[in-house]
């Protein structure tokens, strides 16, 4: 993607639009394959992802990744994994660069399974889709207890809404910190920043990792996620002030 002007009225309109946009997945959908033949590919599907993600973050986006060894201080055990929502594809590979690919999944909206080949062929081994109802909310509530337990990682990008190298954290709910609250799990961020380039036009980008994050157990569970999101929202502000360049330029109408 090149230069680009979008325009706005609010931060969380959505800017991009993506293929099939409507599409939304049955609802008897599994969220974890089921059949011997999803369950083989889902061993294979997971290291070719990591190859995607080195070739396409390292080598294409020339992306510096800065803080992983506190992904350590996590632990073995699961924990989630926020980020800012400014690169259409970056993001979904983005993490394969940063955890192990094994112990991947992030939670989306279900029109991604609507893209082509990906939707197909890729998300439903990785992908925790958002329910549209009572009962698939409760699909995706069980399926990220699952990962979590099983010592995973949940990717959630609580902006939504991809704006394309957009450089300052958009607001987001504090109901956004509910799984890490109810799971009574430790929670990272990762926050993409775009600087000025030595050579052309493409910014140079650096991914910082803060954390980890703890539930504050002493307070009731809306202060927990209030206090969460403060924790999170803070930090991921305080690294998006090593933005000075803009390669997509954003105006309010």
């Amino acid at each position: 993607m090149g230069k680009h002007t979008y325009y706005y009225q609010h931060e969380t309109d959505d800017l991009v639009d993506s293929h099939n946009q409507s599409y939304q997945l049955p609802n008897d959908y599994s969220i974890f394959p089921t059949s011997r033949i999803g369950k083989i590919w889902s061993v294979i599907v997971r290291p070719l992802a990591h190859l995607v993600s080195f070739v396409y973050i390292r080598l294409i986006l020339n992306a510096r990744i800065e803080g992983k060894e506190k992904l350590a201080q996590a632990g073995k055990q699961g924990f989630f994994l926020y980020g800012n929502h400014t690169q259409a594809f970056g993001d979904a590979v983005l993490p394969l660069s940063i955890i192990d690919a094994k112990r991947y999944y992030a939670i989306g909206a279900q029109a991604n399974w609507g893209i082509p080949v990906l939707g197909k062929l890729v998300l439903p081994y990785f992908g925790l889709p958002i329910g549209e109802n009572l009962e698939q909310s409760g699909k995706l509530i069980r399926a990220v207890s699952t990962v979590i337990k099983a010592g995973k990682v949940v990717v959630i990008y609580p902006e939504a809404h991809v704006w394309p190298y957009y450089t300052k954290i958009r607001p987001f709910s504090s109901t956004s910190m509910h799984f890490p609250i109810a799971a009574n799990a430790p929670s990272l961020c990762m926050t993409t920043t775009y600087s000025k380039p030595k050579h052309g036009s493409k910014p140079k980008i650096t991914v910082f990792i803060d954390g980890p994050f703890y539930p504050d157990t002493h307070l009731d569970k809306k202060k927990q996620q209030q206090k969460l999101h403060e924790q999170i929202f803070s930090a991921m502000q305080k690294r998006a002030e090593k933005s000075n360049y803009e390669y997509c330029t954003y105006h309010k109408i």
